[in-house]
């Protein structure tokens, strides 16, 4: 499975991106998909994961009822809509497609990562 994660950019604090992961893989809708991201100096951290069909997901605190995660398996398409972002919102993030169930949060969980795309809030 190859994953194509794009849309970062630089962003003022309070301000809104949408970050999408193309997948290779024809059997997309197999995976339970999730974002991690990864600042300078610390380590990856979970975002968000959502179930294979869509009806499920699951956010760190930090982001909680900021952020969206969602999916189109038509499209193998994952998408992270990031609202009111702060300057602790910067990293590198990293979506990531996991054949276990329950909503993974560990990184280990994960079985495939795209090569990321970087995100920077302007205070």
């Amino acid at each position: 499975v190859q994953l194509q994660a794009s849309g970062g950019g630089l962003v003022q604090a309070g301000g809104s991106l949408r970050l999408s992961c193309l997948a290779s893989a024809r059997t997309f809708s197999s995976y339970d998909m999730g974002w991690f991201r990864q600042a300078p100096g610390k380590e990856r951290e979970f975002v968000a994961t959502i179930s294979r069909a869509g009806g499920s997901t699951r956010y760190a605190d930090s982001v909680k009822g900021r952020f969206t995660i969602s999916r189109d398996n038509a499209k193998k398409t994952v998408y992270l809509q990031m609202n009111s972002l702060k300057p602790e919102d910067t990293a590198v993030y990293y979506c990531a497609a996991t054949r276990s169930f329950g909503g993974a949060t560990s990184r280990n969980a994960y079985d495939y990562w795209g090569q990321g795309t970087q995100v920077t809030v302007s205070s």
